[in-house]
């Protein structure tokens, strides 16, 4: 894999993060201002949903900065993981305000607190649920084309996040009708949202960084770019390692053992460049044993 390759991801990355974070603190503020006017719990929920997207989206931009960074000595294999360690972070923080919210959201219904009704309550969940889609179709793109699974993540967050407005939206028009316990169970459902997400994305992080093995869809156009050489007999292993970024593929092949040292590693050397040509490859190592 080139570095040229990991250093435009780690450009697009970081475009995802400032975007993100610009929007993410739009939202936030206007959110912040109109629940605490109006006593909405499920706003002011939102509204914590949105806080926790800035942060995702600085840790997605300090993430995709720090592994676009070259490999060096102590890091033959890049940086590519960092992503992750910021994503296992943006997790434990999200699981912490789920909680949070949920207790809150409780709270309003023991209490029977209620929401004053107004039109910038309506305005306020129109403009995040068209800024959160410009922000899911802008993200997707990006993710999808560089294969990023961080920024993958983060256009599955804003998609959510129109949902979760939805919700907060059908709250607010309850209370038109004083319907006023819909707010608070609005708030608890936006909670079990988010700690949903956050296990996802502890998860996700988690698998990477004990060095999940790469997809079987992938494993398996390996196998069948080495079952392309009839020079090899047999696949004997192929075990693979998380770099973050892609995958270290380690193979071991027979080949008959009548052919010379020179033979069986030009057939190995091309089937290698062809492994290499894959998206999520950063490296193959292959040993040839005689069949």
């Amino acid at each position: 894999m080139e570095q040229s390759w990991i250093e435009e991801r780690s450009k697009e990355t970081k475009a995802v993060g400032l975007v993100g974070i610009i929007a993410n603190i739009f939202l936030f503020i206007i959110k912040m201002v109109v629940s605490l006017a109006t006593k909405s719990h499920a706003l002011l929920a939102d509204s914590i949903n949105s806080g926790t997207d800035i942060l995702s989206s600085l840790m997605t931009f300090i993430g995709g900065k720090i592994a676009g960074e070259p490999s060096d000595d102590g890091h033959n294999y890049g940086h590519g993981k960092a992503e992750y360690v910021f994503s296992l972070i943006i997790s434990l923080v999200m699981g912490y305000l789920a909680l949070k919210i949920v207790v809150d959201g409780v709270n309003s219904l023991v209490m029977k607190d209620h929401i004053e009704f107004s039109t910038s309550l309506i305005i306020v969940c129109l403009i995040t649920i068209f800024t959160k889609f410009i922000l899911y179709f802008y993200t997707n793109m990006i993710g999808k084309k560089a294969n990023n699974i961080l920024v993958l993540a983060n256009s599955k967050d804003h998609i959510n996040d129109v949902y979760t407005t939805i919700s907060v939206l059908i709250g607010v028009i309850a209370t038109y009708f004083k319907i006023f316990w819909l707010d608070g169970v609005v708030a608890i459902l936006i909670s079990i949202r988010i700690f949903y997400t956050a296990v996802e994305f502890f998860m996700e992080s988690y698998n990477v960084l004990l060095d999940a093995s790469i997809p079987e869809k992938e494993l398996a156009k390996i196998k069948e770019i080495i079952n392309s050489y009839k020079q090899i007999k047999h696949i004997d292993k192929i075990t693979s390692k998380a770099t973050g970024t892609a995958y270290i593929i380690i193979i071991k092949v027979s080949v008959d053992g009548d052919m010379t040292v020179r033979e069986s590693h030009d057939i190995v050397g091309k089937m290698k460049a062809e492994i290499l040509e894959e998206e999520n490859v950063h490296d193959v190592i292959v040993h040839v044993n005689p069949a």
